[in-house]
């Protein structure tokens, strides 16, 4: 079985390695990264998404905290405070400093970061293919009013520096509109046998691959059945605050409201936690099958039986059952 997923961050990257411990060794995993929250630091390229996926596929995420590395000291970062040199409001570690660097002296060098991603990998062997969205530069940024008046914040800001408690007006993805899929990312999504939305953020992970042009024509025209599972139980995100960016496009912070707002012409299944079984009719009478079982991501195994739902309803639709 060929599968692909598009994700973010801590979210996408749990839900993937119970995903890998649900599927056979035969069974191939294709993940379609979001670099949208990538940002540069201290003249280095972070790419956020795709480090939190390699590093907890391969075993040395925090786990936490659900990103940055394990065992991880800050030595840099106190002498770069010594130094006057912001911002300090981003924690990068010592170890993961040293991926930054790698990874940004290839791309001075010439290589892709499709192909610097492939390098990084195999020292961790996540298990996946990781794919970013795409090797041209995007970059999610949110319009906020505040005192300084209104402005465009970097996404990655507006998340950790203001912890979102300002309204997000607008949700820029700067860069998407020109960019071009990473190589292959195109042909994994037409040749895949289930494609996978996790739970991930719908508007600044899940939302910013698809505004890749190309890329959600892709998956909505894959032959392949496309489920996804809402990162929203019970009227409020399971993590982060998803439901700030959501308000910023118009949509409800519920999960009913996120299936319809992906809509039917690009989502086949959707899964809602059993909080949310009020949900699946309204879902359902939109033309998504939608089923009602446990997802919170409690540990490995919960997430793993998560991920085997998820591909039995794709099953299911394939059938038409």
């Amino acid at each position: 079985m060929r599968i692909v997923a598009l994700a973010g961050g801590i979210g996408g990257a749990r839900f993937l390695r119970g995903l890998l411990a649900a599927v056979g060794p035969q069974d191939e995993i294709t993940v379609i990264g979001n670099t949208g929250d990538d940002i540069h630091l201290y003249g280095l390229k972070v790419c956020p998404d795709l480090d939190t996926v390699m590093y907890t596929l391969g075993g040395g995420i925090h786990e936490e905290q659900g990103w940055g590395r394990a065992d991880e000291t800050w030595s840099i970062k106190a002498e770069m405070k010594e130094y006057g040199v912001g911002p300090d409001w981003f924690g990068l570690g010592d170890r993961d400093f040293a991926t930054h660097l790698v990874r940004s002296q290839m791309l001075t060098a010439g290589y892709s970061l499709s192909q610097v991603t492939e390098a990084l990998c195999v020292r961790w062997n996540p298990g996946v293919r990781l794919l970013p969205m795409s090797d041209d530069r995007v970059e999610t940024h949110v319009r906020i009013t505040d005192e300084q008046g209104t402005r465009a914040v970097h996404f990655q800001e507006y998340w950790v520096r203001l912890h979102a408690a300002v309204d997000a007006e607008a949700i820029i993805p700067v860069g998407a509109d020109t960019a071009k899929p990473a190589p292959g990312v195109l042909e994994a999504l037409a040749e895949a046998d289930v494609i996978l939305f996790p739970p991930s953020n719908p508007v600044v992970s899940i939302g910013t691959i698809l505004a890749v042009p190309g890329i959600r024509e892709a998956v909505a025209a894959a032959p392949a059945p496309v489920v996804g599972l809402s990162p929203i139980i019970g009227g409020a995100p399971v993590r982060g605050m998803a439901d700030k960016v959501l308000a910023a496009v118009g949509v409800e912070a519920t999960a009913e409201a996120v299936a319809l707002n992906y809509g039917a012409d690009l989502i086949d299944g959707w899964l809602v936690d059993t909080a949310d079984e009020h949900a699946v009719a309204a879902v359902e009478a939109a033309g998504i099958a939608c089923r009602a079982v446990p997802l919170l991501m409690t540990d490995v195994e919960a997430t793993a039986e998560m991920a085997r739902t998820a591909l039995a309803l794709a099953e299911q639709v394939r059938h038409g059952s």
